[in-house]
């Protein structure tokens, strides 16, 4: 009898008991060198450890296609998105929610930059001196990178890329933007406005060599994204506590590091506009 009563006592306490839960994994779109992405979202790994009480993991990806598939695969729980690569993403994986952005997003702005030798001087408008010079995006999922920039020129010339510029590439990040057109391997790129006037302060720009000739109108961009299902992985509530520990997020240091001043909460309605762009010039059905 005693020892069924043992028995009987400690199956309801490994019912009521909560199982250690797994890791939480997540991931961000490569739009900067390799060593910042791992510098700036460890540090957001160790604060979101101590925020949810759970072992939380950053893995990085090779691309924006590769952040988007690790999303769809349950690979990663939770992804820093661009606002097209979040649009992609949110698509293929019913249930999931944009759930926070930076103050900054909600009025994000691409740069478009040129070598010294192009002459062209900065403008309110997009310059027409930039038709026939060779020309580079970012990444070809890249909201900042590609997507706007590829709007702007549409609307600018009646024309796509290719019919405007001499050749057309994707350097992979904006990073890598900047320092090709510095080079002058490219007379002409566009980028996230927020790594060039970080570059800019760390002072890693040759302004000898390249500079903005025209800022874009703003736009919806970053964000963070978490898949539906996590509550029933990770507890009920705990999408509602990632979402509250990103808000939360108010070192100057760590928030430094994205560069944004806050996280402001955001939902998938937000980034509609981005969606409408997208499907108009046929990046995505």
């Amino acid at each position: 009898m005693l020892k069924t009563l043992k028995r009987a006592l400690l199956l309801s306490l490994a019912l009521i008991t909560p199982a250690v839960a797994e890791t939480f994994v997540f991931t961000a779109i490569p739009d900067a060198d390799e060593t910042k992405l791992r510098e700036r979202f460890q540090s957001v790994a160790d604060y979101l450890s101590q925020k949810l009480d759970v072992d939380v993991r950053y893995v990085p990806v090779k691309d924006y296609a590769a952040a988007v598939s690790a999303f769809r695969n349950n690979q990663v729980q939770l992804a820093w998105f661009g606002g097209l690569s979040g649009v992609q993403a949110r698509a293929l994986v019913p249930g999931s929610r944009a759930i926070a952005q930076g103050k900054e997003d909600t009025q994000f702005v691409s740069y478009f930059i040129a070598h010294k030798s192009t002459g062209i001087e900065k403008s309110d408008s997009l310059p027409d001196a930039v038709k026939g010079k060779t020309f580079t995006f970012g990444s070809k999922g890249s909201t900042s990178g590609r997507l706007m920039p590829e709007y702007y020129i549409r609307e600018a010339f009646g024309e796509s890329p290719d019919d405007v510029f001499s050749r057309v590439g994707f350097s992979g990040n904006h990073s890598r933007t900047i320092r090709l057109v510095e080079a002058g391997t490219y007379e002409i790129g566009a980028l996230n406005y927020a790594v060039w006037d970080s570059e800019m302060e760390a002072g890693t720009i040759d302004t000898d060599k390249v500079k903005v000739i025209w800022q874009t109108p703003p736009y919806q961009d970053y964000q963070w994204t978490i898949r539906g299902d996590v509550d029933e992985r990770y507890g009920d509530g705990f999408i509602e506590k990632v979402q509250t520990a990103l808000v939360e997020m108010k070192d100057p240091e760590l928030l430094g590091k994205f560069p944004r001043s806050e996280f402001i909460p955001a939902s998938n309605d937000d980034y509609d506009s981005i969606r409408n762009t997208a499907e108009e010039i046929g990046i995505i059905d």
